[in-house]
């Protein structure tokens, strides 16, 4: 057979190659197949705020395989593109932007700005595609979306006004988290809280009017400027007769009530707490119950408002110390004692959250979580992992009402209008008169809607909804999504809900959860740290089969991976593996086009082909349960360990042969594993193994790996015999080639090798002879029943029932072997030392990095192993 393979694997020229050939032959693009089995997936949207991470590269990775296996199969597949606007976060990045031109975003204006925000969308959307084009994503790029293209802005009016109109969406003054550096508030799931070493502040309140003092207790002694009450439990005897009397609220001398309410916890501190409404959510609810007033002491800016006096314009952290200072001067601090708690802070940006009071839209969750919680329960939709699914019900069953406005520009709108009568006009399509008074000044609403909330919509949204399109009755509901553990209750729980709402049906059946993906050490890859990896340089170095292997391979579902280096070479050299193995077969292959199965199979040809069979079968049940990591092993294991290193090698001698009839059953054998097998590995390594199997096949126009039929179990291919008689033959081979190893002995030097079996394996020996002996680097092979006598002096070892001798006559010194092994043993012994007296240590078991203490745990193992293989050995050689 012609060869068009190159002596090297070059990754970049065959990978551009490749995926010009897949786009330009359509075969990403869903057919939307009446009557079809239907496999669809949504990509989750990554944001079009800069270059993918590698979180992306495996979340892609993952998906990527599930579609290329379910095309495979014969399934109608649609996989769905798209980017997501990022509000927050896009906005951040052109603010930074316009910061280096000494511009802020009012400066230049809302129109301008967003202008210069779909700039930057065109720009990094450009990028992101080009990067997953790289990565070999298969997603049928004519059906690809964006959250704030017309037809995902038509969906969310549509979904807003329309809960509006069921009251399931409300305006009000409520506490939120806002963050001082992004401007806006954020909802509950997009706070990180993080322990912080901090101070409890004891402080006095005189009596008003009465004797004595109240002693309260707070982590942020500048919020009592805004306190409103003291509270204490109406059961507590301690303050029963104080409750309706007053204290005097210290720095700003005003009086406020001392009120009863359950949720004071009489065992915490004095048993009293400063209610502040306008800077906890607690103290807002217990104002709420009690009419106190909402006073606001720091602002958006994260500053001190005017309402506090002297302390206003200073920094909240700069009003602590001042607050604090003036307390003691006044002697109404009685003890600061060391206190650490967990403190909220903006995933975006970092900054610490400020619970403030504010005009915000929210969505009442209660309503929708009812059946989002029903149908996991009730199986419709499966977490896998199956623990995730606690994760899920734990948010749900404890939802509170979701903040969804935003104070940026860069967003969907709120479809909400002002006129100066004052009415309110929540509407589909923009007004152009109030309907109350008829006048035409109306204002729309400043804020933009949460993210999340476009977010939600994915599923149905990107396929025409509201719309009954025939993509929407097609393909929805989608089949699994691939996300990221971090983001169920961002992302994954609120679709379940609009779907469930507004489709009447779940938006997938599914939900394949994974890990994040850390550096070696186990760290979380972040700019700070300076450890992430970019997945475009590994992909430019050593090309993106090789990047999806070494995800996918060190992938389990739900858990995180670690990304090390020896991983990305061990899969290289993978790649190059096949590379060569393929070359070779093309080479011996002949120009024969009738390579089906031949007719006369020897126990090799029976073996690869069980094997080969035993490896579909795994394969395909392990895709079927999401094991995707376990999947590629079991390809990888056949591929490099059965075939190439065990087949093929058996194969050169028929090959090389002149018997024409055995060479060409050989050569057929080998075409038919290799074909089959480059089926099983092109999901998860699509380049190398559509561009050997064009010419492996040597196809016709229009012919692609991609579009080639799934392989599927074929009984007629196990042999059981075969499989027992090869696992004897290869473990002999094994035996023979570690025997040698232990003394040294290399590949070129030739030694005798004895092997007594039982008269039942006589003719099994007998017939693979010549195999044994080239295959396990040894001189002659004489096969014994094991009635015959035992050799003398000879190393042995044991497979099963058949013995293996090593004649040592002649083919080393003795003395020099046993002092040799002696020397090698107290090596070993010093080095099982040094990791005992590690290992022995506390202090070191309590300071160094788990990695660190779990390499030295696997070193002892290690010299274990070694010590007692040496003291075997030693023990045997001195008895000789």
């Amino acid at each position: 057979m012609s060869i068009n393979l190159p002596s090297v694997y070059k990754p970049a020229e065959v990978e551009k190659k490749i995926y010009r050939f897949w786009l330009d032959g359509g075969f990403f693009r869903a057919p939307l197949e009446k009557g079809a089995n239907v496999f669809s997936m949504v990509i989750p949207p990554p944001n079009v705020t800069g270059k993918l991470h590698m979180g992306h590269a495996l979340n892609s990775t993952i998906q990527d395989v599930l579609v290329r296996w379910r095309r495979m199969q014969g399934f109608d597949t649609l996989w769905l593109p798209g980017t997501d606007h990022a509000g927050i976060a896009t906005q951040n990045k052109v603010e930074e932007h316009l910061a280096h031109e000494g511009l802020s975003r009012y400066d230049i204006g809302r129109e301008k700005f967003l202008e210069k925000a779909w700039q930057w969308k065109e720009d990094y959307h450009a990028r992101i595609l080009e990067q997953l084009y790289k990565l070999g994503v298969s997603c049928d790029w004519s059906r690809e979306r964006f959250t704030l293209d017309e037809g995902c802005s038509r969906a969310v009016r549509e979904v807003f006004v329309s809960l509006y109109e069921r009251g399931l969406i409300y305006r009000g003054d409520y506490m939120v988290n806002w963050c001082p550096r992004c401007h806006t508030a954020i909802s509950d799931i997009e706070v990180e809280h993080e322990d912080k070493p901090s101070t409890i502040t004891h402080i006095r309140y005189p009596g008003a009017g009465w004797e004595g003092s109240i002693s309260v207790a707070t982590t942020r002694v500048e919020t009592m400027l805004g306190d409103t009450a003291v509270a204490v439990h109406p059961e507590d005897k301690r303050y029963r007769d104080l409750v309706g009397k007053e204290v005097l609220l210290p720095l700003v001398n005003k009086k406020i009530p001392i009120i009863a309410d359950e949720y004071v916890d009489p065992a915490f501190g004095s048993g009293a707490v400063k209610i502040t409404p306008a800077h906890d959510p607690n103290d807002f609810e217990i104002g709420q119950r009690h009419g106190l007033e909402v006073i606001s002491v720091i602002g958006g800016d994260g500053k001190m408002t005017p309402e506090t006096g002297k302390y206003a314009g200073m920094d909240r952290y700069e009003a602590r110390q001042q607050v604090l200072k003036d307390l003691q001067e006044l002697s109404l601090v009685e003890k600061i004692e060391d206190y650490e708690h967990a403190v909220g802070h903006c995933q975006r940006c970092g900054t610490e959250i400020e619970p403030l009071v504010s005009l915000q839209w929210f969505v009442k969750m209660k309503p929708l979580a009812r059946e989002a919680i029903e149908k996991v329960k009730e199986g419709d939709i499966s977490f896998v992992p199956e623990r995730f699914t606690k994760v899920y019900l734990n948010w749900m069953e404890n939802i509170r009402d979701w903040c969804i406005s935003r104070q940026i520009w860069w967003g969907h709108r709120i479809p909400a209008w002002y006129c100066s009568c004052g009415e309110m006009i929540v509407s589909r399509e923009t007004p152009d008169k109030c309907p109350a008074c008829g006048g035409n000044t109306l204002t729309q609403d400043l804020d933009v809607l949460d993210t999340w909330f476009s977010s939600a919509l994915w599923p149905f949204s990107t396929m025409g909804w509201p719309e009954k399109t025939p993509d929407l009755e097609h393909y929805f509901p989608t089949s699994v999504l691939v996300t990221a553990y971090d983001i169920l209750t961002f992302w994954v729980a609120r679709m379940i809900f609009m779907s469930l709402d507004f489709m009447q049906d779940i938006p997938f059946s599914d939900v394949c959860v994974h890990g994040l993906v850390r550096d070696a050490q186990g760290r979380k890859m972040s700019k700070s740290l300076g450890n992430g990896v970019d997945p475009l340089e590994v992909i430019g170095e050593f090309g993106a089969d090789t990047l999806r292997f070494t995800l996918i391979t060190g992938q389990a579902p739900g858990n995180d991976q670690r990304f090390r280096s020896d991983s990305v070479e061990a899969s290289r050299n993978f790649a190059n593996k096949i590379w060569n193995a393929s070359r070779f077969l093309l080479m011996n292959l002949g120009e024969e086009k009738d390579l089906g199965l031949p007719e006369g199979l020897n126990r090799h040809d029976r073996w690869i082909l069980d094997s080969f069979n035993a490896s579909v079968e795994k394969t395909t049940a392990l895709l079927e349960k999401y094991e995707l990591g376990e999947a590629a092993h079991v390809v990888y294991d056949f591929l490099w360990g059965d075939f190439c290193d065990w087949y093929i090698e058996l194969s050169k001698l028929p090959l090389y042969s002149d018997n024409i009839i055995e060479k060409q059953g050989t050569q057929k054998v080998l075409y038919y594993v290799l074909e089959g097998t480059l089926r099983l590995l092109h999901p998860f390594m699509p380049f190398i193994s559509e561009e050997i199997w064009q010419q492996l096949v040597r196809v016709e126009k229009g012919q692609a790996l991609i579009r080639a039929a799934w392989p599927l179990p074929d009984e007629k291919l196990i042999d059981e015999r075969a499989r027992c008689e090869m696992e004897l033959v290869m473990g002999t081979i094994r035996s023979i080639r570690n025997l040698r190893s232990e003394i040294g002995l290399p590949p070129g030097k030739k030694s005798p090798i004895v092997i007594r079996v039982p008269e039942k394996h006589l003719a099994l020996f007998a017939d693979e002879k010549s195999y044994m002996e080239r295959l396990s680097w040894s001189g002659p092979v004489s096969i014994i029943e094991n009635t015959e006598e035992k050799p003398s002096s000879s190393l042995t070892a044991l497979v099963d029932e058949v013995e293996i001798y090593l004649p040592l006559e002649g083919v080393i010194d003795l003395a020099q072997e046993i002092n040799r092994l002696e020397k090698e043993l107290k090596d070993v012994e010093k080095e099982m030392q040094k990791v005992e007296a590690k290992l022995g240590n506390e202090k070191f078991l309590q300071r160094a990095p788990a990695e660190i203490v779990q390499k030295e745990k696997a070193k002892k193992e290690e010299y274990d192993l070694r010590r007692s293989k040496l003291g075997f050995r030693l023990g045997e050689l001195k008895s000789l």
